[in-house]
């Protein structure tokens, strides 16, 4: 006789009770990343990232309206400036330059799309004339208490220009205190989201992305800020502090090599929001397998995005976002 606990097929037989035991992915969890340049007409071609592009400020309500027509509902901003791209500085001057890609973009997608829920990354990389996340001592080692000062500066400035998130990526220690303090002392800590990249690994899975946003460092590397890839207790424990800090949302970048670290995110962080960042290297390579015929393109970037679910991710960045609009009902 067979054993009645070993019968799990029929949990599983029909399409209906198979969507039951699995994720549901919905289009409201994913979050676009977009890519702002202040060269105001563009919209250029990324060869590493397929399909996506740098865009100018004009052509932004363009792009964006059919995606929010089909159900686009938030997207995150990371600006480059290249008309002005000789002015970066050791302190990032630019990030919020008022005339700048991301201020203006914000402004932009606030008028002409009321309800799209508007984050802007926060970090220096793409500002500073040497690359790296913060200002730095003489010898070229991060200065850790400016650093927190100025992202915060910028973080307050994107708040006051309309983003409804702050979202700092640079890993200076400290930086979630600093800037819920200054978003406190601007009057706009009940209105601005703060979802901090807590566990983000230095990876070898950012090259499309520095090259999207222009932001490799002219020297060295950020080995020093961004966390080891085997380090799991210190990323329990900057997840710990970023909560104790005032994070409002916690997020584990890269995705797929780190589903163990937003496990142990979820278990720790049990009530808070859960963001993940696809990043532009997970991107690159399930296109690259699926040109190769490796696999089928939405089939994979379907279970990798699965994955993250499972795992207890509630917030996906991604650049399949507008195909997940197309791919999913609701």
């Amino acid at each position: 006789m067979t054993d009645i606990s070993s019968q799990l097929h029929a949990g599983y037989a029909h399409p209906l009770t198979r969507d039951l035991q699995t994720p549901t992915l919905r289009k409201s969890m994913f979050m676009y990343p977009l890519f702002i340049t202040d060269i105001e007409d563009a919209a250029m071609d990324l060869p590493s990232m397929p399909g996506q592009k740098r865009w100018g400020v004009n052509k932004l309500e363009g792009f964006i309206r059919p995606l929010v027509e089909k159900g686009l509902k938030s997207v995150i901003l990371f600006g480059i400036p290249e008309v002005k791209k000789d002015l970066k500085d050791d302190r990032g001057t630019l990030a919020d330059d008022p005339s700048g890609p991301v201020i203006s973009a914000i402004k932009l997608l606030s008028s002409k799309f009321p309800d799209l829920y508007i984050a802007c990354d926060v970090c220096l990389c793409e500002y500073t004339s040497h690359g790296h996340c913060g200002i730095l001592h003489p010898d070229g080692l991060i200065n850790n208490p400016p650093s927190v000062a100025r992202l915060a500066e910028v973080a307050v400035n994107y708040a006051r220009a309309g983003a409804h998130c702050v979202a700092p990526s640079d890993m200076m220690d400290g930086r979630i205190k600093g800037i819920k303090q200054g978003l406190i002392e601007a009057g706009l800590v009940g209105k601005v989201t703060l979802m901090s990249y807590s566990a983000k690994f230095a990876s070898g899975l950012y090259g499309p992305f520095r090259d999207a946003v222009d932001s490799a460092p002219s020297f060295g590397d950020r080995r020093c800020y961004q966390l080891p890839p085997g380090a799991r207790g210190l990323a329990r424990r900057a997840i710990q502090r970023d909560m104790a800090e005032g994070a409002d949302i916690i997020m584990v970048k890269p995705t797929l090599p780190y589903l163990d670290i937003l496990s142990e995110a979820r278990s720790l962080a049990p009530d808070h929001p859960l963001a993940c960042y696809q990043v532009s290297g997970e991107f690159a390579m399930i296109h690259a397998g699926a040109k190769a015929g490796v696999y089928e393109l939405r089939r994979m970037a379907e279970e990798t995005c699965e994955s993250a679910v499972r795992a207890g991710a509630t917030l996906i960045l991604s650049y399949f976002t507008p195909d997940f609009l197309d791919w999913l009902e609701a």
